[in-house]
């Protein structure tokens, strides 16, 4: 059962999405004014089809002008050698953001919090697709719900990424995204197939993790299962060096080598680190993750936590005792307060971090998300962030590692290894819809 606690603290403004609350704001007005949730047997089957006909249209509307207002500082359709929308997307620009003032721009204005885009977001189509899988319009006692808007910005993304292909680079976060909580990668998971088979069409597969380790054996003992399945695969050499992955959120760098123990070689950091990276000197380093040191045995301290703190080379937290949990709670706390610290304190102004609730452990990292990303970008020759994805199921705005990522490139906003499984499936069925409409348009 919901207690009036659980829905109160569920409404606290460092755990929601300020866009996809807006939009499901918008979404509430039609279904109040349509949805009429009255039994069915008080009224014919037809008014009932009438009535979500009429919550479809006024959904898609809405969607439509949210869609109009993301992009409406695009490059005008006068500018472009085409009206067709495809050549829109691939000309996609956003003044404001472009001149440097994305203050000023009326989505802006809406939703304070909104921050950058890569692509235009086709949302009007995406609704459509997602209503025929998930009966929006059909309900009358269950509101569009957050979930029904974040898959539905997923989808939007997914088709813009397809229109404007092709997406070059994929990034997946570990845990929760790829496999279960705590989990390792093993050989029956679901999302190996369509790993290969984006592998296999040249897409690059960057695997970006909070897990630091400079031991290429650690991170075979998480990701085997994948790992085995590229070795024992039919790719080509060049599709399997597509694999690579990323530790300490931004840190540690191995790719795919079929002769390696583990399968995986270490790449020094002079190979791929970004040139804003190299300026982030030991001493400022060491001050930052003493400083996140001392904030994590305060709050240790204060609530009384059965915690042990563990100390790495660009890393540092707290993990619990061995039996123990942390409640949800404790560990929000403990993120807030050490992520207030360090945006106080000089360092933490000079260089990047992240603090984020692992589940059941809090961490400070070295750099973030969106520095790992880039990094995949530049290692692979400089993908552009309109041409990458990062998959991830943490995008709140304090203790969620995948928040970052947002900006260097395009996102999805995932629940569960499920999720990513259809996300993917989504990505090809609607990369050969795509393909297929294309080579109509040849042929015609």
């Amino acid at each position: 059962m919901t207690t009036r606690y659980r829905v109160e603290y569920a409404l606290k403004t460092h755990r929601r999405d300020q866009l996809i609350e807006w939009i499901k704001g918008l979404l509430a007005v039609p279904f109040v004014l349509h949805s009429q949730p009255t039994a069915v047997s008080e009224e014919s089957q037809g008014n009932v089809t009438q009535k979500a006909s009429t919550a479809h249209r006024r959904y898609a509307e809405i969607l439509r002008d949210v869609e109009a207002l993301i992009n409406d500082h695009s490059t005008p359709e006068s500018q472009l050698t085409s009206s067709d929308r495809c050549l829109q997307i691939r000309h996609f620009t956003v003044a404001h953001q472009k001149a440097g003032t994305p203050e000023r721009s009326k989505l802006k204005l809406l939703v304070p919090s909104v921050g950058s885009f890569f692509t235009p977001l086709l949302l009007e189509e995406a609704f459509i697709y997602q209503d025929r899988k998930r009966s929006i319009s059909s309900r009358r006692f269950v509101a569009p719900s957050f979930n029904d808007v974040r898959l539905t910005l997923n989808t939007a993304q997914i088709m813009s990424l397809v229109r404007s292909g092709p997406l070059q680079l994929i990034t997946f976060d570990g845990d929760v995204t790829l496999y279960d909580d705590g989990e390792s990668f093993t050989d029956d998971n679901p999302v190996i197939p369509r790993i290969l088979s984006l592998l296999g069409q040249g897409t690059k597969i960057g695997i970006v993790t909070a897990a630091g380790y400079t031991d290429a054996t650690k991170y075979y003992d998480r990701l085997h299962g994948l790992l085995d399945a590229v070795q024992t695969s039919k790719l080509k050499p060049q599709h399997k060096q597509g694999l690579i992955v990323l530790g300490g959120e931004s840190n540690y760098l191995f790719k795919f080598s079929s002769s390696a123990p583990s399968l995986l070689e270490f790449v020094p950091r002079n190979a791929w680190l970004l040139e804003e990276m190299k300026l982030w000197t030991e001493k400022d380093i060491t001050e930052l993750l003493d400083v996140a040191e001392g904030s994590l045995r305060e709050s240790v301290n204060n609530m009384r936590l059965p915690a042990v703190v563990l100390r790495k080379e660009r890393a540092v937290g707290i993990i619990p005792e061995e039996g123990r949990k942390f409640t949800r709670e404790q560990l929000e706390e403990t993120v807030m307060v050490t992520q207030d610290i360090l945006q106080a304190c000089p360092v933490g102004k000079r260089l990047p971090f992240c603090a984020f609730n692992g589940g059941n452990d809090v961490f400070v990292d070295i750099g973030d998300k969106s520095w790992g990303v880039l990094s995949c970008q530049r290692f692979f020759g400089g993908i552009e962030g309109n041409k990458s994805l990062h998959v991830g199921d943490q995008f709140l705005s304090a203790g969620a590692n995948d928040f970052k990522a947002r900006l260097a490139c395009t996102t999805a906003w995932i629940a569960c290894p499920a999720e990513t499984v259809a996300l993917l499936d989504e990505l090809a069925l609607l990369g050969k819809m795509e393909s297929e409409r294309m080579e109509g348009r040849n042929e015609g």
